[in-house]
């Protein structure tokens, strides 16, 4: 349904541009990409004017040649310098700022919350067992039911930090003049690189490198080595790249409904359609308060699977404890519920 809406929004928003006045008002394709795409500079926009408020980003770039991160022109206009052409671009973006925003916050309510009073063992305020009541779910319902009671404690501070730091980036995207660094690709990338890291590490751990090596052959006949081994290397790499789509799909799907429908007022030219559109935008809003809980815990739910997946290569490999061994911790059990998912 959310497909449907965002393709919906994208089309008659393309038809908006494309019927724009020729007095250079700004399209509300134009606005809704120029919100939700990254920049190097962050934009404040004056309540009830036109005018804007420019705050520009530095502009790092390490040439890793002499002149390659020169600006140079070509007959169909500027190039970006890039990585291929010998250029290192660590210039700081808006989503980078909002990035570092949401790992600021996270620490210092962290620090607030946390119960650093070892003689008190109910922490105290609301703050303080709303935290609490979080970190118990995720080290109970996702670390431990999917990795197993004797693994799952040992990769919960990764799933926390997670948890945490996406449902900041997600949240800082619903406030005036921010963005959710979420909603863009590299962002979502890097996070589940690092899942990628950790379930292999896991499965490294668990059933040792001759086993994982193993585990590739999908413990078929040697002759269907060569189809099998492909198969499970690229198996490797499906699971990350879900994770990346999925989270910055739901979160750019989100902000460009919530902007359409506000747009349908401009697009249509009568005030009268706010009557409508606003409402709607509002409950939209509201929707996307809580799949920025959603989409958190899925990350998180996803990453405690694929990491008892890694782990449940160890038990494949003692052929007495398959049963008991897996009754114990459970990774077998989600094993293969993961499949599923």
């Amino acid at each position: 349904m959310r497909k449907a809406m965002v393709l919906f929004a994208s089309l008659f928003a393309s038809v908006a541009w494309a019927s724009s006045s020729a007095e250079g008002e700004e399209s509300v394709a134009g606005y809704i990409l120029h919100h939700v795409s990254d920049a190097d500079e962050l934009e404040i926009e004056v309540p009830l004017s036109h005018d804007h408020i420019k705050l520009h980003l530095p502009k790092i770039l390490i040439p890793l040649s002499e002149g390659a991160c020169a600006p140079r022109m070509t007959d169909h206009g500027p190039v970006t310098p890039s990585l291929l052409g010998g250029c290192v671009d660590l210039s700081i973006t808006k989503h980078t700022v909002f990035m570092w925003l949401a790992a600021f916050l996270l620490i210092t309510f962290v620090l607030i919350w946390s119960n650093r009073d070892k003689t008190k063992l109910v922490p105290r305020g609301t703050g303080a067992n709303l935290f609490e009541m979080l970190i118990l779910f995720v080290r109970d319902e996702l670390a431990i039911k999917n990795i197993g009671k004797e693994e799952g404690p040992r990769y919960v501070p990764f799933l926390l930090t997670a948890f945490f730091f996406i449902l900041f980036m997600n949240l800082l995207g619903l406030f005036p003049w921010m963005a959710s660094a979420t909603g863009n690709l590299a962002v979502t990338c890097g996070l589940a690189i690092c899942t990628f890291v950790v379930t292999q590490a896991a499965g490294i751990r668990a059933a040792g490198f001759g086993g994982y090596l193993a585990h590739l052959t999908g413990g078929v006949h040697p002759a269907l080595w060569f189809i099998m081994i492909p198969v499970e290397f690229l198996g490797l790499f499906t699971k990350p790249f879900a994770l990346t789509v999925r989270l910055f799909a739901n979160m750019l799907a989100g902000h460009i409904v919530i902007f359409f429908l506000l747009g349908l007022i401009f697009i249509l030219q009568h005030p009268a359609v706010a009557l409508i559109s606003v409402p709607f935008a509002f409950g939209i809003y509201l929707l996307e308060l809580f799949v920025a809980f959603v989409q958190a815990y899925v990350f998180t739910m996803l990453s405690a699977l694929f990491i008892g997946m890694g782990v449940a290569m160890g038990h494949h490999g003692h052929g007495d404890d398959h049963g008991h061994g897996h009754a114990e911790t459970g990774p077998s059990h989600d094993h293969g519920r993961a499949h599923h998912v």
